[in-house]
Formats: structure tokens, sequence, C-alpha cells
């Protein structure tokens, strides 16, 4: 096979065996596109002829084209992954990608809306006139939160997952499975959507959230819902799915303390990926110290600046 047939066949197999996400998917395919049509331009197409000198050119020719660093960082990512198929396959002997570094990522500390601002913004949604969409709703914020988990994951659900029930076993990233704890005021939202959510769902959809179409909500809509929530409750800062997932992280850490608790709620592969969590505590941590210590006057000073997270660490 030619290299393009080859990175069709690796996504394939991304699909089918590692059950990847969608959109991670999509993206593979198009980095492998970019880099199959950089290899043609160069007239290779042979994957022996690939080295690390022709990833080197590749990476700073798409550095040149304006690809940001974290894009840069998925691209090598996704060659890595392709290169190591191909040696599983018999058709490698060594992965040309593996020592080839982009430019450094200056990683930016996950966005988080403190507890206090969330649990009275899910408090006075759940005091609205009641509104069967807003039900659904309501339960999409609470087990986002409640559970933390990503928007693929929370689009996956269907009724059977949680349904009675004060736990699930999410299949996430990398086809990895944990169990999430589903807290009470989840549980009370699910179960207030799912008294109302026979008159949308088809008779035959298996989805906890429906559209008013009958089918699986969609992740564009879950995210315009989520939106739309946001203003109806009043919370005045931006919110997406990670996000939750960000502050269910680090509400969970300063109350416990506990990393790897958090690193298996999360369903971190690694323990580095969670860390970053640890030094959005460290803000914390520096306020109280200001606040405490009796030599810590540091009014005049700048702000006390975190250790940088680990830079191999992704959500």
């Amino acid at each position: 096979m030619n290299l393009a047939a080859l990175a069709q066949d690796y996504v394939q197999y991304l699909r089918a065996h590692k059950r990847y996400a969608e959109n991670t998917c999509i993206a593979s395919a198009q980095d492998l596109r970019r880099f199959a049509d950089y290899c043609a331009r160069a007239r290779i197409d042979d994957l022996q002829a690939i080295d690390l000198h022709l990833i080197r050119a590749f990476i700073a020719a798409q550095h040149r084209d304006g690809l940001q660093p974290a894009s840069l960082q998925r691209v090598l990512s996704t060659l890595r992954g392709f290169f190591k198929h191909q040696i599983h396959q018999g058709r490698l002997e060594a992965n040309p990608a593996q020592s080839v570094r982009a430019p450094k990522l200056q990683r930016r500390l996950p966005g988080v809306i403190s507890a206090p601002d969330l649990t009275e913004a899910l408090d006075r949604s759940q005091a609205d006139e009641p509104d069967e969409l807003r039900a659904r709703d309501q339960a999409m914020v609470e087990l986002f939160y409640s559970c933390g988990l990503r928007l693929a994951e929370l689009h996956g659900l269907d009724v059977d997952d949680v349904q009675g029930r004060d736990h699930t076993t999410i299949t996430g990233k990398g086809s990895r499975q944990r169990v999430v704890m589903i807290g009470g005021a989840a549980q009370r939202a699910v179960a207030a959507w799912l008294a109302v959510r026979g008159a949308h769902a088809k008779a035959d959809e298996p989805a906890l959230l429906v559209s008013t179409r009958g089918a699986r909500l969609s992740r564009s809509a879950i995210g315009v819902r989520l939106k739309l929530w946001a203003r109806r409750a009043q919370l005045d800062v931006p919110i997406h799915p990670h996000r939750l997932r960000h502050s269910f992280a680090t509400h969970v850490l300063e109350s416990s303390g506990d990393l790897r608790a958090v690193q298996e709620l999360l369903g971190h592969a690694h323990l580095t990926t969670t860390q970053i969590y640890t030094h959005l505590d460290w803000q914390r941590l520096a306020k109280v110290y200001d606040d405490a210590h009796p030599r810590a006057h540091r009014a005049a000073q700048a702000p006390m600046t975190p250790p940088a997270p680990p830079a191999d660490a992704t959500d």
C-alpha cells in the first residue's frame, strides 16, 4: 500500500479497534493527509524512505505555515502513533518520529469555575419553572460536573447507564474504562428528565439525552444548550464541557488532596496528566500563604508563579 492508503487504514484502526472519538479520528486523518501530501511533493511514497530528517522538515514547514505549538504537538503524536502501528504490522523496524520534538508548548492552566459560583448557578437553574428541555439540560450539566465527564463520554450515555444508579462505567480515551460516581443532585436531575423523556424520544432510542426530533442529542447541540443553561443560570463566565470537567477535578482535589483518586475519576492513563491540577491548587495555596503567614507581606510584589505544569500532560 502507498502512504495515503496506509494512513486511511490506520485511521480506520483507530475507529474500529482503539474506539477513539470521531473528532480525534478526523484530526488524525487531516494530519496524515498533510504529511502524505508533503511526502508526495518530495517524491517519497515508500515507508522505508521516511526518516527523522524528513519529519523534522515537515514539522518546520507546518510551523512556518502558521501551525501553533499545540497543533504541532498533536501532529507529532499522530505520526508517532501511525509509525508505531506500522511497526506492529511488520512494515517498519523503528519509529522515525520518536525523537522528533515540536516547538515548546506554553501550557495554560485550565479554567475553573469556583465551587460556590457553580453550586449557586446549579441551584438557581433547578429553581426555574418546570420545562422538559430545561430538565434535560439540568441533567446534562449535573452529570458533567458530578462525574467529570468529557463531551464524548456524556454524548454516548444511554438511559441504562444511569437510570436508578449511583455510579456507572465509562469507556473513555483509548478504550480505558473507569467507574464514576453519580452524586445525589445528578441522580435527582436524571430522574426528573427521565420522567418526561418519553414524550420526546423515539421508541427505540437508547440515548439518555435526546433532541426534539427524538434522536441522540449531537455534540454541537450539547455545547449550545450548555451556553444557554449558563445564561439562564446567570453564570457570568465562559463555559464549555471541559471547563466543567476541570472544575470537577479541582474541587475534588482541593477537598481531598488525593491525586491518585482524581486520576482514577478522570480516567487519566498517567499521573503526570492529572498533576496539572496540583498547579491549579498552587494558586489557592499561595493565597492562603499570603493571608496567613506573618512574614508573607508581598503586596507590592508580583503574584507567586506556580511551577511549570508537566510538558507531556494532556487531558
